[in-house]
Formats: C-alpha cells, sequence, structure tokens
C-alpha cells in the first residue's frame, strides 16, 4: 500500500499534489455555474464542489478559490445577486470541461463553446440548454475559510427544472436516467450506476430496498 504523510505531501509539485488531493476524497459533483454581469456578458465556469446545505430553506453551497485573482462568477453573482447550477452530462463532457479555460472578462465562455445561453421565467443569470438539470439560485452569504483564503458561497435554490421520468413519487431524482457526470479529481469524468436505494435507517429495523 502507498503511504504519503504531512511531510511528503509538502515536498510534492502543487499539481502533483493538487491531482492527489482533489482525488483522494472521492468522486464529487459536475456543474456549470452561469452569470451575467451587470453590463450583459455573460459568464460560464465548471464547479465540483456544489453540496447541499439544507432543505428547508432549499440552499446549496459551492467553494471559491481566493481572489488573489479575478473571479468573473464572483464579481457577477456579487453585481446581481443571482447564478445557475446545471448538471454536466455524458453529452456536454468536453464543451463543460472548456470553461475551465481563464478567458477574457469580455468574452462569454457560452461563445466559446457549443453550450446554449439560455434565459428562462425572466431570470437574471443564464441556463445551460443542454443541461437536464437546472438550478435557478441566488446568492445569499459567503464564509471565508481562514486557513486557505477559499469562500464558502451559500445560495438559495428558487427554481429547479427537471424531467418528468427522473422525479420518483417521494421526491427523489433519479438521476442515472440522465446520465448525470461526477468527477474523479480535477479533469476525470465518470458515470455513476445507481446500485440500489435503501429505506430510512432507525435503530433495530430492518433495512429494505425502495427500488
Amino acid at each position: 500500500m502507498k503511504h504519503f504523510n504531512s511531510n511528503d505531501m509538502k515536498k510534492m509539485s502543487s499539481r502533483y499534489r493538487a491531482h492527489l488531493i482533489n482525488s483522494c476524497t472521492g468522486y464529487k459533483s459536475a456543474n456549470l455555474l452561469g452569470t451575467k454581469s451587470l453590463s450583459g456578458c455573460s459568464n460560464l465556469a465548471i464547479f465540483n464542489s456544489v453540496v447541499h446545505i439544507g432543505s428547508s430553506p432549499p440552499m446549496l453551497g459551492f467553494i471559491l478559490r481566493p481572489l488573489t485573482v479575478k473571479r468573473h462568477t464572483y464579481k457577477n453573482f456579487k453585481e446581481t445577486r443571482f447564478f445557475t447550477v446545471n448538471h454536466v452530462n455524458t453529452k456536454i463532457i468536453e464543451e463543460s470541461h472548456k470553461t475551465s479555460a481563464k478567458y477574457e472578462e469580455q468574452i462569454s465562455e457560452f461563445t466559446e463553446t457549443n453550450l446554449t445561453e439560455t434565459y428562462l421565467d425572466d431570470f437574471k443569470a443564464p441556463y445551460v440548454g443542454e443541461s437536464t438539470v437546472k438550478l435557478g439560485c441566488r446568492y445569499i452569504n459567503e464564509y471565508e475559510i481562514k486557513e486557505n483564503g477559499c469562500l464558502m458561497i451559500i445560495g438559495a435554490i428558487e427554481h429547479i427544472y427537471l424531467p418528468n421520468d427522473i422525479l420518483h413519487d417521494d421526491g427523489w431524482l433519479q438521476l442515472d436516467k440522465i446520465n448525470t457526470m461526477v468527477t474523479n479529481g480535477l479533469d476525470g469524468y465518470a458515470l455513476p450506476k445507481l446500485i440500489q436505494r435503501l429505506s430510512y435507517a432507525k435503530p433495530d429495523q430492518l433495512l429494505y430496498s425502495l427500488l
């Protein structure tokens, strides 16, 4: 078995360490965040850190790297207070990955990819037309992670768009039906396969399948 201790990790090249640490924690979500500046320039960026924060009220969060360089996504939702979260699927892997490139602020990633800039129900931030699950979010708050300067961004989920056939009677979404992707580290993309869905766990009660 390979073993790295803290001293080993300090000696690694920054790129090697980034790959190792980003992949050792397991699979993460793959989402495109859409925003638009007050001047009208849209922005699209891929994130693998979007997480559930709470369901009542509906909230999500994501990690934003330190503001030591220009962060167009951050600038835009701080100006307008709105952003979208769009699932990456198997049909748009390469176009989604292209959004990680460092484009100038006046260049929209929508125009540099084959992804469609889409607006729904007068929401101020753009959705990705090819994404099968789309969330419209409003910026609520941010918290600095003092240990490394990153920010935890909190957003309220105000709109959810999804295909009818993935929604179960209890509200659960079966994402394998629409080939929603996950990431393995910074640049690996994987397709999850549903193995089981289990009942709510209670002491002294047997579990049963919900499938």
